[in-house]
């Protein structure tokens, strides 16, 4: 998997090189000053974007907030009420989560282990957390299909030529068995115990322990949230609106870049895109299949290459300028609750404890 994932990334840089020096650098350089200082604007429209997911998200954790004090659950004399996670903690979180996948070599995983770690900080649940993020995943492709569907039939209005297009369409197709019999089998009630007796026969009691698995726990709490059908929707329609303000995003960028179009014709390169970086998961942070992706499509879409590669690394830059922050103050947060746990406990002990 690790060689797989570096040879990965050397193809991926080799192909964003490659497309650089195809389009021509002084050419995008010259997209990239037409447009100016208003690009850093992506910034904070991402961030509205992102909030739009942490809500998403905050919806999902909805059957597992901490009950306030006097509300059927005991709470220790003198201690303040548990509250559960804002929308601003939740956004922080989402953001690192993003930092993670987009930025690191996770494979797509490693952003959703972080989040259930920091979110059970404030919801100790970690059966209920798990699932919610596990729900979330099914959602988010669902809503991809849902979104590259549109993009398809949109695309298919304005390409200049048709031939790529349907093989996108193929491609999406074809794909489609595996979500749904993801969650078929998440519906039924016992993946993950049988994971748990699966990795009990492989590696022994001690290591399953260690890793804190309860199959039999998580089964129970993704049956929940399957059961409440109209959070679900509630969720997926926040979803599907952050999808829609990422298409924004596209419109507002290329306005910048000197190559104005409109919504839908944005819209069907956000989503055709989003398809191709999903689909290219393996690669680390989607280096080159995300430029080559937005470079195709756009050409689909009557835009010049130099001015849909300036796009893909515009976008490449809102990434780096979020996610950079987001994983230094991950770290400086994890520093700090390491720092507490472990130097000054011992420090304020009394003498001959």
């Amino acid at each position: 998997m690790r060689r797989l994932v570096i040879g990965g990334g050397i193809a991926g840089l080799a192909l964003l090189c490659a497309l650089v020096a195809w389009q021509g650098w002084r050419d995008v350089l010259r997209a990239f000053t037409h447009a100016g200082w208003p690009l850093l604007l992506l910034v904070p429209v991402r961030l509205g974007t992102l909030a739009l997911d942490a809500w998403a998200w905050r919806i999902l954790l909805e059957p597992w907030f901490p009950l306030p004090a006097g509300a059927g659950r005991d709470t220790a004399p003198g201690a303040a009420p548990p509250r559960p996670p804002g929308l601003a903690y939740l956004l922080w979180v989402a953001s690192v989560r993003e930092a993670i996948n987009r930025l690191l070599p996770a494979a797509g995983v490693g952003g959703e282990l972080a989040g259930v770690r920091l979110a059970r900080l404030r919801i100790p649940d970690t059966a209920g957390v798990t699932a919610s993020v596990i729900v979330e995943v099914l959602i988010t492709i669902a809503v991809l299909y849902l979104f590259c569907g549109l993009g398809l039939v949109l695309m298919a209005h304005v390409a200049a030529g048709m031939g790529q297009v349907w093989v996108v369409g193929a491609s999406l197709l074809l794909s489609l068995p595996l979500p749904l019999l993801a969650w078929w089998l998440l519906r039924g009630g016992q993946a993950f115990r049988r994971l748990e007796a699966l990795a009990l026969r492989l590696s022994g009691d001690r290591i399953v322990a260690g890793l804190g698995l309860d199959g039999a726990a998580l089964d129970a709490a993704v049956a929940r949230l399957f059961g409440r059908r109209v959070l679900l929707l509630r969720a997926l329609g926040w979803q599907l609106l952050s999808y829609f303000a990422g298409s924004f995003e596209t419109w507002y960028a290329l306005r910048l870049l000197g190559h104005p179009v409109d919504l839908p014709t944005a819209l069907a390169i956000e989503a055709l895109t989003q398809a191709a970086r999903h689909a290219g998961f393996m690669v680390p942070a989607g280096l080159g299949v995300q430029e080559a992706a937005t470079v195709l499509f756009g050409h689909l879409a009557g835009v010049g290459g130099d001015v849909s590669l300036s796009l893909a690394l515009v976008k490449r830059m809102r990434e780096i300028l979020i996610g950079i922050p987001a994983l230094l103050s991950w770290q400086w947060f994890e520093a700090g609750r390491w720092r507490r746990e472990h130097i000054k406990g011992p420090r304020c002990a009394p003498p001959g404890s």
